[in-house]
């Protein structure tokens, strides 16, 4: 694990905001469907990194 777990559980509530304001967004029309799916997938990424759930460029290196 990269971070500690109390980093992790408040990392993670703040992602399940920020994902909503997202969607919220989108549903308002300020967001077009596809820039919120990347939007929520990086940094949906970048969670899985903090929990060491996620290397870069693993995928691309067994190929």
């Amino acid at each position: 694990m990269r971070a500690s777990q109390e980093f992790i559980k408040q990392l993670e509530e703040l992602y399940q905001t920020y994902e909503q304001e997202v969607n919220l967004k989108m549903k308002e029309g300020l967001l077009e469907e596809k820039t919120a799916k990347t939007y929520l997938r990086h940094s949906g990424t970048f969670v899985r990194w903090c929990r060491n759930d996620f290397v870069p460029g693993v995928m691309k290196a067994n190929k």
